[in-house]
């Protein structure tokens, strides 16, 4: 294959071995290091957008490259997030410094042999550049699709987006670096920094809790209970998890969780214009696609700054129990614990809201019995892993099979015992580091 750059002895680009390209890598920190939860919600975004199983930023050496973030596989230890630079397509970005876009990896002439396609199950590969503040491609963004596919031109740019995303996170750790020396001769200055920081901190929670409803007020005739799980990994405070349970219109009543791709002001901001939004239009449309489709024009029309998945539920109480219908925008579907304790999954996969007008959303029926539960949740309840260099690299992430198997012990449970054993599953698995959010809603007929 021809590069701009030309080839080294092994046949990859010699751009890999350039002095300048290495000095940039090495200024941003990441070689070697653990991959890090940090640039995992973008990953998600990417394959979210795209459809793919497998989304991945990389930082690529002379000789290996170095995954720093794959959130649908378990973390492992260093040496499993790092292999030989040619056993992967991520040089192919750094080769052409720009992007490199493949839509039959087998049949491409470019990629056809390759040894990548058989161990990463590369059907179709969409990658693009990290670049450093000098220009230097230093990594790559990059999606795998185990099928051939065509890539639409919004896929591809939004991964060109989010690459960019990712070089802007990291040149920012190169400058905040530079300037920590300085740091020390402002020390009363920081020293009231962080003061502030408390008492910012303190208002981003009160800020958290204003966006979830206070007290559950459910129908007489339902047991409903709601658990917020926060992350303990640190960074803002401000999530964009959040849940509401209301009185639609008459006998019809409306329950939605929703998850914004971000954090702090900005989340608090699509989060407050979310839940807003879905109380005043919920009473006028009862199909829950119709409500989350006004949504998405609302968040359009208002330039909402970032993307949000959801699940809306309409329902009525009936003679044998409960009946409705539900949506799912981009979000993980529902789980129905039977009161024989089977489980079920319920729900059309359909777009997250907010990065399109032509969004497809479809809606499910579904029904509850006495003794049925309907659950509720956010991705942090089937992404939850050991940290990194706990000791247990080897350990399955806590997925939605394992969700669903803990769900199926509730059975004779009410919501709020339901809660507080998923809630006690997750804490176990994950040994007290949360690496997302996790929101919990439970809906029982008793």
């Amino acid at each position: 294959m021809d590069y701009p750059g030309g080839v080294r002895a092994d046949g990859l680009p010699a751009v890999l071995s350039d002095p300048d390209r290495l000095a940039s890598l090495t200024a941003t920190g990441q070689v070697g290091t653990a991959p890090e939860p940090a640039f995992d919600d973008l990953a998600r975004l990417a394959s979210s957008v795209t459809g793919c199983g497998i989304a991945a930023v990389t930082f690529v050496g002379e000789y290996r490259t170095y995954w720093k973030s794959v959130p649908h596989l378990p973390y492992g230890g260093p040496e499993a997030w790092q292999n030989a630079v040619g056993d992967d397509f991520c040089y192919f970005p750094i080769g052409m410094n720009g992007p490199f876009i493949v839509e039959d990896a087998v049949n491409d002439p470019r990629t056809a042999g390759h040894p990548a396609i058989g161990p990463w199950g590369v059907g179709a590969w969409a990658g693009f550049p990290i670049v450093s503040t000098d220009k230097q491609p230093v990594g790559s963004m990059c999606v795998i699709d185990a099928s051939p596919r065509k890539w639409t031109p919004g896929e591809l740019e939004t991964l060109a987006t989010l690459a960019r995303a990712v070089s802007n996170e990291v040149n920012l750790r190169v400058a905040l670096r530079a300037t920590s020396n300085a740091l020390d001769t402002a020390r009363v200055a920081l020293e009231t920094a962080q003061a502030s920081l408390v008492r910012a901190r303190g208002l981003a929670e009160s800020l958290q809790a204003s966006l979830l409803p206070p007290v559950l007020r459910p129908a007489p005739w339902l047991d409903a209970a709601a658990r917020y799980l926060p992350a303990t990994r640190g960074g803002e405070t401000v999530t964009g998890d959040f849940y509401d349970l209301f009185q639609a219109r008459g006998p019809y009543w409306t329950a939605v969780m929703g998850d914004v791709c971000g954090k702090g002001t900005e989340a608090a901001k699509v989060t407050a214009l979310a839940r807003y939004t879905l109380r005043a239009d919920a009473g006028d449309h009862l199909h829950p696609a119709g409500v989350l489709n006004r949504l998405n024009a609302a968040m359009l029309t208002q330039h909402a700054p970032l993307f949000l998945t959801a699940v809306l539920a309409t329902f009525r109480r009936t003679p044998a129990g409960l009946a409705g219908r539900l949506c799912l925008a981009g979000h993980p579907p529902a789980l129905i614990r039977r009161a024989s304790g089977a489980v079920e999954r319920v729900g059309i996969t359909g777009h997250l809201l907010g990065y399109t007008d032509a969004v497809e959303l479809a809606d499910a029926r579904f029904r509850l019995l006495p003794g049925d539960l309907l659950l509720l949740y956010t991705d942090g309840a089937i992404e939850a892993r050991p940290a990194p260099g706990s000791g247990e690299p080897q350990q399955p992430m806590f997925d939605d099979q394992a969700l669903a198997r803990t769900l199926a012990e509730t059975r004779d449970l009410d919501a709020a015992a339901t809660t507080a054993h998923i809630a006690a599953a997750l804490a176990s698995h994950h040994g007290g580091w949360a690496s997302d959010d996790t929101a919990l809603l439970a809906l029982r007929i008793p």
